[in-house]
């Protein structure tokens, strides 16, 4: 080679890496939320990637919760996978364990990034910290469950929203007498109906304080209130009170209470902007706090929704990238535009004061999402209330759903189908256990 071509060629090395510097550092998030939810999601990795030229978040989403933290497992043993992942409440306790990831805390002091934590509520950043309060993963999409009811119906029936189980029953009486054809659109949910249902009655749902004093934990919920509950679902569903209302069954709870066929519905506080634009000003609905039955002292209820992990085995620079998003999100900016744009609360005490002092919660289409925070908030959390660490809870989930489906089919007994779903749920709590024989819980 020439002086010359090699002058040539050092010139272009040069500008080759010059250009090769220029490149933004690309990194990817996979994320569980789907239809407008995702769609704001993806909002969110759009703004933040013209806020800056230093990175490119490439969002991808994995069409619900369970797939993003399967493919993300998935993925990882090719070593292909992403470098946040959003996964929800039931996958915390294995993501945990796992021990694959960088502790989001730590993360950020590593690159010198500030953030309150003390900021965010206590109630749902400890599901995500560990027992010594390190924050393990994200706190972003937060919510808990409400009653939503059409204010049309209890009125021409001559009923205000109940507060207890018991008055809730003789409103769906009172609404089939007054001619509503369905009073309660049902879908079976452990989040709702076991989780939050525990939760606000101060019941525990596995030992161990939910599991969080122990691998060694069984479940217990086919002994508390939560039978006598199922149980009156399932009179209720036999006398016609309320339908079983699912998607596979051509139309879900939340569009059949959003479409004006049904009164009631039970579902997240995430879903407050959907049915407002479902509903289409047609008629007037609001929402309220879970009820409880008479004589319960009521507590708090507990997070759900998702937060952001970062996984390990990601270079400086993706880790830098991720830090960077992560710090994005945690701005006042960004926290309005997902709470305006969802029906997500904040997760700062300071973006909800900030919200409530400028009126927000008091205008449509956002008055009544102030109380999804007053539900997580009405008592201090308790070690039965502050959440749930167990283990495959995603495939524990899925036991209660079938054995509740059974027995509202007839084919069982709501206390035959429970004691069922505990007896497996226990097998993978025991399986689970002896994975991580002689560790614990972080």
């Amino acid at each position: 080679m020439s002086k010359c071509s090699t002058g040539l060629a050092a010139v272009t090395i040069v500008l080759s890496a010059g250009a090769a510097q220029a490149e933004p550092i690309r990194f990817e998030y996979w994320y569980g939320l789907s239809g407008q939810l995702g769609d704001v999601v993806q909002q969110t990795c759009d703004r933040f990637n013209q806020s800056q030229d230093d990175y490119e978040i490439v969002c991808v989403g994995q069409d619900g919760y369970a797939n993003a933290v399967q493919n993300s497992i998935a993925a990882f043993r090719a070593d292909q996978h992403p470098t946040i992942v959003q996964a929800y409440d039931a996958g915390t306790a294995d993501l945990m364990m796992s021990g694959e990831f960088y502790p989001v805390s730590q993360m950020m002091e590593d690159f010198g990034i500030e953030i309150d934590w003390d900021d965010y509520f206590p109630g749902i950043a400890n599901y995500y910290a560990s027992s010594t309060g390190e924050l393990f993963s994200m706190p972003f999409n937060s919510s808990t469950p409400m009653m939503y009811y059409n204010i049309e119906d209890l009125e021409a029936a001559g009923i205000t929203p109940p507060e207890t189980w018991e008055a809730f029953e003789e409103a769906l009486v009172t609404l089939k007498a007054n001619g509503e054809e369905c009073a309660f659109a049902y879908t079976p949910s452990t989040w709702i109906d076991l989780e939050q249902f525990s939760m606000a009655h101060g019941v525990p749902i596995a030992t161990n304080n939910n599991g969080y004093d122990g691998l060694d934990s069984e479940y217990v919920y086919n002994t508390t209130i939560h039978v006598q509950h199922m149980e009156n679902i399932k009179r209720w569903h036999d006398e016609d009170l309320l339908e079983i209302r699912t998607t596979q069954g051509g139309l879900n709870a939340r569009d059949s209470f959003a479409q004006g066929e049904c009164s009631f519905y039970f579902g997240s506080i995430a879903s407050h902007s959907t049915v407002h634009n479902l509903v289409e000003d047609t008629f007037e609905w609001d929402v309220a706090m879970i009820p409880v039955y008479e004589g319960t002292e009521r507590k708090n209820t507990v997070v759900g929704g998702a937060s952001l992990w970062v996984l390990s085995g990601k270079s400086d620079d993706e880790y830098r990238g991720a830090a960077a998003y992560l710090q994005f999100l945690a701005t006042p900016e960004s926290e309005r535009f997902w709470v305006t744009n969802t029906g997500y609360i904040p997760v700062t005490r300071s973006g909800f004061e900030a919200l409530n002092a400028e009126g927000f919660y008091e205008n449509e289409p956002y008055r009544g999402r102030e109380l999804a925070l007053a539900s997580l908030t009405y008592t201090d959390p308790t070690p039965i209330t502050r959440g749930i660490r167990l283990g495959s809870f995603i495939q524990a989930r899925s036991e209660w759903v079938n054995e509740v489906e059974a027995a509202l089919q007839g084919q069982k007994t709501m206390q035959e189908a429970l004691d069922t779903a505990v007896e497996r749920s226990n097998a993978l709590l025991d399986r689970f256990a002896r994975t991580y024989r002689g560790q614990e819980l972080p």
